[in-house]
């Protein structure tokens, strides 16, 4: 059975850690994630990403996420992320997601705020919790290595502590994502984050607040940005990448093609597994269960 999200991060911010929260895309990766929240005794919040939900992978993903929960004694949450229009949103709460993240950060605010407000009265009335952004985590490389030199300079986009406070009056949001210094993607340089933004935002905010682009930023940065208010990190790149090169060496190795995927996966369900526990043990969710 699925819990909110909510239920998770009340409990983060109340002893100061933070949940990391991984984009599942197929079975090994949804495994991956299961399998170690289990023997770290974590909780396991997974989420779904819009290009794996397209027309049936929405109820098979879902149903697949829904049906392990129950196999598992840590709670498990299976999150919306990013989503940018209110019709993907309902379809997702009707599949049976828990948690929905509505992504209006690239509006004017006032647009912001009234779509996400609606978004969370719909979702709420289902028993279900709404994360939001405010600010805009931009991106540090997309799709391949010719985007890098598209990475953004986060400064532009950095989340207002006065904006906060009227966002949330109006939204009633459960969670909010923050643009204090990270990128979505692989970085060609360090981030730096604004720790000092992140304490004017907390002076005024009393909820559960969520960093994305969690891949790549040094562990010591998300350390103090856990010490400082956040409750939940975003992690893809970090697992998918384990999942590519796992699989990419093993192929180069293979000679049958015919070869059972069980042993053709090893290597990259080895690498998700390592990737996976050191998020775990660096933002201090294991033991938490």
């Amino acid at each position: 059975m699925l819990v909110t999200m909510k239920e998770m991060l009340t409990d983060a911010q109340k002893h100061h850690y933070a949940l990391p929260a991984f984009d599942v895309s197929n079975y090994e990766m949804m495994r991956a994630v299961l399998d170690v929240c289990e023997e770290e005794k974590s909780p396991a919040l997974l989420m779904g990403l819009g290009v794996d939900l397209v027309g049936k992978g929405l109820p098979l993903i879902t149903s697949m996420v829904k049906a392990a929960s129950d196999h598992y004694t840590v709670p498990v949450c299976f999150h919306l992320d990013h989503a940018t229009d209110f019709e993907s949103i309902k379809a997702a709460i009707e599949a049976g997601f828990s948690s929905v993240m509505f992504d209006g950060s690239v509006l004017p605010f006032e647009d912001n705020a009234n779509k996400t407000a609606e978004i969370t009265a719909f979702a709420h009335a289902r028993g279900v919790t709404v994360e939001a952004e405010l600010g805009h985590v931009g991106n540090a490389m997309v799709g391949n290595v010719n985007d890098s030199a598209k990475n953004e300079d986060p400064e532009d986009t950095l989340t207002l502590p006065d904006e906060v406070v009227k966002f949330v009056e109006m939204t009633d949001i459960d969670a909010l994502a923050i643009a204090i210094g990270t990128a979505h993607g692989v970085y060609l340089k360090t981030p730096t984050l604004r720790i000092d933004r992140l304490d004017e935002i907390t002076a005024v905010c009393d909820r559960p607040l969520v960093l994305h682009g969690g891949s790549g930023t040094p562990d010591d940065q998300m350390k103090m940005a856990i010490e400082h208010g956040i409750t939940k990190i975003n992690i893809y790149s970090d697992v998918v990448g384990a999942l590519n090169t796992g699989l990419k060496n093993k192929l180069n190795t293979l000679e049958n093609p015919s070869t059972w995927p069980a042993f053709v996966f090893e290597d990259a369900r080895k690498g998700m597994k390592e990737a996976i526990r050191a998020k775990i043990h660096a933002f201090g969710s294991a033991g938490r269960v």
